[in-house]
């Protein structure tokens, strides 16, 4: 059996070094750039629907963050929670606008998640 030279692990037996790195989860994270808002954040639009940051590309996060647009947000919701998303399960926004409630997710978000 023979050690790798980067990490000293058996080759086949622990190191993997040389396998492919995995595919991002979402193609939109090979190009995220919002600083405020993790790529998990639920956020809610004075229409009360819910988006994805960097999921959809007519959202801005400098739109988000402007007090005058009434954006609400979950920055760490539970990773089941976009798809209980409806008028009968409205998500309420724990921060930012806390009177926004979703009841309806973005299409395009949706589309790419």
């Amino acid at each position: 059996m023979a050690e790798c030279e980067k990490c000293g692990l058996t080759i086949g037996l622990g190191c993997a070094c040389n396998l492919p790195t995995a595919a991002p989860r979402r193609p939109y994270e090979n190009y995220y750039q919002w600083t405020r808002f993790g790529p998990d954040a639920l956020l809610i639009s004075s229409r009360n629907m819910a988006h994805v940051p960097g999921a959809c590309s007519h959202i801005a996060e400098d739109d988000v963050l402007n007090p005058e647009s009434g954006w609400g947000w979950i920055p760490d919701p539970d990773p089941a929670l976009w798809d209980r998303i409806s008028a009968d399960h409205p998500v309420p926004a724990t921060e930012g606008n806390t009177s926004r409630a979703a009841v309806v997710r973005c299409a395009d978000c949706l589309n790419n998640l």
